[in-house]
């Protein structure tokens, strides 16, 4: 039964909520009115009261109206996210608070480049950061020079690139010290290999030292000092220059695992590293393949081979997977120790909020035994390790607008050590005032120095902010709705199972992979089937019926879902064997020359809507949905064997 804390989290699949929203936009709506109103009432309004009634008011207010309703009828024919009968992409309803301050700030219209266009949502972007920050177990203690910082971006896509500007710049940095060579800065790298290949932690040490050598110069010489080092950088050169000058180098590469997104290969191309300097590691059970990652690595360093990162995935878009994150960092100390370092960066946009399910309220970590006592079997003692070494990683990427249930766009950056953000700051006298005190707050108020963007809404970090006051990022509070997720996905498991046993005769059911959070696949294939294109032919039709067509009402449908694919270059081998063994497919008929069997279509759950499971009115849409699936399922293997 979902928890009685849910229920005034949402508007609600049946908008059983409503009275409270509109009570509050109303309510908010006034009070900005009244803002408006007080900021000089001696003023005369500028529009006069008799406005109104004028012809020309009137006919803009029709045509306004007009152009509202035929929106608002158009928009009745989009993807029921809100539903718990859709279970298809990452999207679900969101959550009252965000919504509610998002509606609430927007006629602000502050915009979150500096603190002189956002004096307070620039501010709540800050602490959104930090609130983030102490989720993942980064210092959060503004007060520490070590502490953490984060911000919000359009999306994940964007906090992964600028993990890769982050990532390069502290690679580039060392060297281009080097190149100044400082008097009475010691402890410098020995030669420019040396230095491309410190970790991060090395380089912000440097940057330090660096910093606190500069406090010591006169004004004149500090500026002399700062334009040399500025000079040599790669961020003045561009890669092809900086490269050129310093030819031991070499293009640095990035590790990440196959089910990474394809927003790193869009970032390789922006930074100009180069797709072909992204390399995909094999996996095991959807999970990077250390032993793969170390071959590589070995490889690496023989070639005097620079490595910018390795990336792990928290929950893979496909599989919802988390990767051996304790097992990454442990590598780059390792590694670090032979001469090769590399900073490790966790993609965590689908999967970073599940840590709030890890998160006592003081921060601490909540024990594996503890955690087990709530579900089934989650989490895996491997997911438990992997989220314990979090706060170990150089930089996360997480959504808020995905398991956050923020509305789009909210994504988010957050580095372990706010140091290094020196290194992307960019300054433009119109915009940033950058003599300001050497203080946390007062730094990051010129928030734009730091981001790939420029503008950008402060109504998104408004929304993000309150929905973690209203509820903190602990397992007590916000981890109730992940705790919900967690619980339909091992009710979706013992559902799949027992349908399954059902349609045993005529169709196989599998779940490829074990999932790790909250997504759920399967693979079906009528019995007697043995070829791969049929399978998916069978898939694809399955996929139709749960798919949104405009041309038709949404009732029309009675369940949401999305499909997905298994790549023989993404399973490996031994994957590949297993699943299509599980299946009954011959595996001459994979990528055979036909059409469309170069890949296996499946079908992908997202569980994390919270009313999936009965919550007391008897009803569980899980339960449903396997009728439904059963019956669509049943027909189309008919109808498949009378064509036949």
């Amino acid at each position: 039964m979902t928890s009685p804390a849910i229920h005034p989290c949402f508007l609600g699949p049946y908008g059983e909520n409503d009275a409270v929203l509109e009570k509050l936009v109303v309510e908010f709506l006034r009070d900005h009115v009244y803002w408006r109103r007080n900021f000089h009432p001696e003023d005369p309004p500028a529009i006069p009261t008799t406005a109104a009634g004028e012809p020309g008011f009137r006919d803009f207010e029709a045509r306004m109206r007009r152009e509202l309703h035929s929106l608002s009828a158009a928009l009745k024919r989009s993807v029921p996210f809100h539903s718990p009968r859709y279970i298809g992409h990452m999207a679900s309803d969101l959550l009252l608070p965000g919504l509610a301050a998002q509606y609430l700030t927007l006629p602000y219209n502050p915009n979150n480049v500096s603190s002189d266009a956002a004096p307070v949502t620039v501010d709540l972007e800050i602490k959104v950061g930090l609130q983030l920050a102490r989720m993942f177990g980064y210092a959060d203690d503004p007060s520490r020079p070590d502490c953490a910082f984060g911000h919000l971006t359009s999306g994940g896509t964007l906090a992964n690139f600028q993990a890769l500007r982050l990532a390069l710049a502290l690679k580039a940095f060392p060297v281009a010290l080097r190149a100044v060579m400082p008097p009475k800065l010691v402890d410098l790298p020995e030669d420019d290999r040396a230095a491309f290949n410190c970790t991060p932690s090395a380089a912000i040490a440097l940057l330090s030292a660096w910093e606190a050598w500069l406090a010591s110069c006169k004004p004149v010489e500090r500026r002399l000092w700062r334009a040399r080092l500025t000079s040599q950088r790669l961020e003045t050169l561009g890669l092809v220059e900086f490269l050129a000058r310093h030819p031991s180098l070499g293009s640095p590469r990035v590790f990440a695992p196959v089910t990474a997104h394809y927003s790193w290969s869009k970032g390789m191309k922006s930074t100009g590293l180069g797709r072909a300097q992204l390399e995909l590691v094999p996996e095991q059970g959807m999970r990077m393949d250390m032993d793969a990652l170390e071959d590589r690595l070995q490889r690496c360093l023989q070639l005097h081979q620079p490595v910018l990162a390795v990336v792990g995935v928290m929950g893979s878009t496909e599989f919802g997977t988390v990767d051996p994150i304790d097992a990454l960092v442990d590598a780059r100390e390792r590694w670090a120790a032979r001469g090769l370092g590399f900073g490790v960066h966790v993609d965590a946009a689908w999967g970073g909020y599940l840590a709030t399910l890890f998160r006592e309220p003081d921060g601490r970590l909540r024990a594996l035994a503890d955690m087990r006592e709530e579900f089934r079997d989650f989490p895996a003692p491997e997911v438990h390790a992997a989220v314990a070494a979090l706060g170990r990683t150089d930089s996360i990427t997480v959504d808020p607008h995905k398991l956050g249930y923020i509305p789009y766009g909210a994504g988010a950056f957050v580095c372990r050590d706010q140091r290094a953000m020196a290194l992307l700051a960019e300054d433009a006298d119109y915009v940033f005032n950058t003599s300001t005190e050497d203080d946390y707050f007062q730094r990051f108020r010129q928030l734009g120095r730091y981001i790939p963007e420029g503008s950008k809404p402060g109504a998104a970090a408004a929304a993000v902010y309150v929905t973690h006051r209203v509820l903190p990022l602990d397992h007590e509070n916000f981890g109730a709705l992940p705790r919900e997720s967690i619980l339909a996905t091992e009710a979706f498991r013992t559902a799949a199972t027992r349908f399954a046993a059902r349609v045993e005769g005529s169709l196989y059911c599998r779940i490829p992979f074990e999932p790790d959070s909250n997504l759920v696949c399967l693979a079906l294939n009528p019995v007697g089937n043995r070829d791969v294109a049929t399978m998916n032919r069978f898939v694809r039709a399955l996929h139709e019926e749960l798919s949104h067509d405009p041309r038709q009402p949404l009732q029309a449908r009675e369940f949401f879902g999305a499909m997905t694919t298994l790549r023989p270059e993404i399973l490996g081998e031994t994957d590949t064997a297993r699943v299509l063994a599980s299946l009954g497919l011959d595996p001459k008929t994979l990528d055979a020359g036909g059409e469309d069997d170069d890949r296996l279509v499946i079908l992908r759950h997202t569980l994390m809507n919270p009313f999936l499971i009965d919550n007391g009115n008897g009803i569980s849409y899980l339960e449903l949905y396997f009728d439904y699936l059963e019956r669509r399922a049943t027909a189309l293997v008919a109808a498949t064997a009378a064509a036949a």
